[in-house]
């Protein structure tokens, strides 16, 4: 009788304290890991990792799977690169409390913020709940390839308790704020890890309203994460734009001092915050100095749009021979497009920004008319571009105008091409200022929008890239010598910090007694696949898809889940409620 579930050997240990990599085995017996280093015993399954590291499972703390986690047990993209734990209802979106009348306004507001086909959503969610507390037991009847867990979406709460009277600008009375509160801290109890709120304008239902939170007082804010607190755990989470005006750091700091929780937020360089990067940091650390707990959430690359003619936008989303056909089946549409009479009339014509948000017109133009800040996607397309591969160079060099090399471009590969617009993160043209952010306590590796974004972005794949790139390809730094981070620090913060932050102190550590979540990589060919949209949502909803070479196995709980980048069909994941503590148990001989 084998002495374990399953032994993984002579593997190359990055065990997610940060601490030297080693030379070992692991051993898995009933889904947590019972020994590290040599020792007797055969598993009844093995895996032989020469050559390879081996590292926990990646928990991603950023997504919004909310309404894909009660339709899909695969979890793509996330599950393909290596990520057995996520976290969603972030940036105040989500589909409880739900009003059986609110559901369609629900739909709407996560289509709009969040860019996830509301005809999928539509057909996918069966909505066999109402409460918070129901929401959790409607996820917990389907097994999946990872865990998952969530906070207390704001914008569902708000609509809840303000019904019809939950418009912009509506201002909740007392007993509002109380209902809020008295809901945040009945779903936290049943196992929520925490209540997420958004306070940007970027953020809009499909209707072009600003979500709930973004006017919210701080007063309100304050007094749901007071509400919070009562049970003792949890994490603010918000999305802001940080305007001067509303002191966020001042409230985020006096809450965190009251109630000891965690605040964590979005940070960004981004045109649509008033506070550059470097201050939104030094304001955080000032109040940290003064007792809070505020932790930035950072991404790792240019948070960017990927565009195609199939996409959400594209550079000629606002020519009059577009919009004329946007409607059209997509045959039909291709024919137009690979016209060559069609194609001469699109480029001769202006931009008509009528129908644009007004709000946004600096996002809008860099969309229609910033060649120097769009970069072709091809082949081993670098998430780091450099001036000279931005489409205004790459036509000044072979003597065409930018427009007419951008049209080209989306018309490769029989009308499927992509162009990468970095519109955050990417303003110095390069990511030098987020090397020195990965090795700070009070950053965190976050941002993926891991089932969002389905027509513009794929971040999914952020533990991939930190590996791939910053790890072990990346050559452009002006700040140290080659600007890259050690790979224990990567692992760290991918697997332990992430998982400390929500309470999760089961795993993200390669050591007895943690859940067994473990990745077995080839760092060496450890590679990106080139984005695809993949129309395979609910009622033919589309999404960006990207996959990774190099993923050997990841198990998630003991069980192969992945093996060479295959789902096996195993779905061990569960439903995480509430804080979780670490079962240490003995060391095996």
């Amino acid at each position: 009788m084998p002495a374990f579930d399953l032994v993984i050997r002579n593997g190359t240990i990055v065990d997610g304290t940060g601490n030297q990599k080693f030379l070992g085995d692991v051993a898995v017996k009933d889904g947590l890991i019972a020994a590290v280093g040599k020792f007797t015993g055969e598993g009844a399954e093995e895996i032989d990792a020469m050559g390879k590291i081996v590292t926990p499972g990646f928990v991603d703390i950023h997504t919004h799977y909310d309404g894909q986690a009660t339709w899909d047990a695969e979890m793509a993209p996330s599950s393909w690169h290596g990520v057995t734990t996520v976290i969603m209802g972030n940036c105040g979106v989500g589909f409880a409390p739900a009003h059986p009348e609110r559901h369609a306004w629900l739909i709407g507001l996560m289509e709009g913020v969040e860019d996830i086909p509301g005809t999928a959503l539509a057909e996918g969610m069966t909505w066999d709940w109402e409460t918070f507390p129901e929401y959790l037991d409607a996820l917990e009847k389907m097994p999946r390839t990872v865990d998952i867990g969530t906070h207390v979406p704001h914008g569902a709460v708000r609509a809840y308790v303000l019904g019809d009277r939950e418009k912009p600008g509506a201002v909740p009375t007392d007993e509002d704020i109380e209902e809020m509160g008295r809901i945040v801290e009945e779903g936290v109890r049943a196992g929520a890890l925490g209540f997420s709120t958004s306070r940007t304008v970027i953020h809009k239902s499909v209707d072009g309203e600003l979500v709930p939170g973004t006017t919210a007082t701080a007063e309100e804010l304050v007094s749901i994460g007071r509400a919070m607190a009562r049970t003792g755990h949890g994490v603010f989470e918000m999305a802001s734009d940080l305007n001067r005006e509303w002191n966020e750091f001042e409230w985020m700091g006096r809450l965190s001092r009251e109630t000891g929780l965690p605040v964590t937020f979005a940070a960004l360089q981004s045109i649509a915050k008033e506070l550059p990067l470097d201050e939104q940091i030094a304001t955080m650390r000032a109040e940290n100095d003064n007792g809070a707990n505020i932790v930035a959430q950072i991404a790792l690359r240019g948070n960017g749009i990927v565009m195609a003619w199939r996409g959400t936008v594209h550079p000629f989303r606002f020519r009059p021979s577009w919009i004329a056909i946007e409607d059209l089946p997509w045959e039909e549409q291709k024919a137009k497009l690979l016209d060559p009479a069609f194609k001469a009339k699109l480029l001769a014509e202006s931009n008509d920004f009528s129908s644009a948000p007004k709000d946004i017109g600096g996002l809008v133009m860099a969309i229609a008319m910033g060649w120097t800040l769009q970069f072709e996607m091809d082949e081993d397309f670098d998430y780091e571009p450099p001036a000279e591969a931005s489409v205004q160079a790459r036509a000044d060099a072979v003597g065409v105008s930018p427009q007419e090399y951008a049209y080209d471009m989306l018309c490769s590969e029989d009308g499927a091409g992509f162009i990468y617009l970095p519109i955050l993160n990417y303003a110095d043209g390069n990511l030098d200022f987020l090397e020195a952010l990965q090795r700070s306590d009070d950053t965190v590796n976050s941002l993926s929008d891991g089932g969002a974004h389905c027509g513009t972005i794929c971040d999914a794949a952020s533990p991939t890239f930190m590996l791939q790139h910053w790890v072990r390809d990346r050559k452009r730094a002006a700040v140290r010598p080659n600007g890259k981070i050690t790979l224990e620090n990567a692992v760290k913060r991918q697997c332990n910090d992430t998982a400390r932050l929500y309470g999760l102190e089961d795993r993200g550590i390669i050591t007895p007694g943690y859940l067994a979540d473990l990745n077995v990589i080839d760092l060496e060919h450890l590679r990106l696949g080139k984005p695809w949209l993949a129309f395979d949502l609910p009622a033919g909803g589309k999404r960006l898809l990207q996959k990774a070479e190099g993923y050997v196995a990841t198990i998630k709980a003991g069980t192969v889940t992945f093996r060479n980048g295959e789902w096996t069909g195993a779905t061990p994941g569960v439903l995480v409620r509430g804080p979780q503590a670490a079962e240490l148990a003995e060391a095996a001989e």
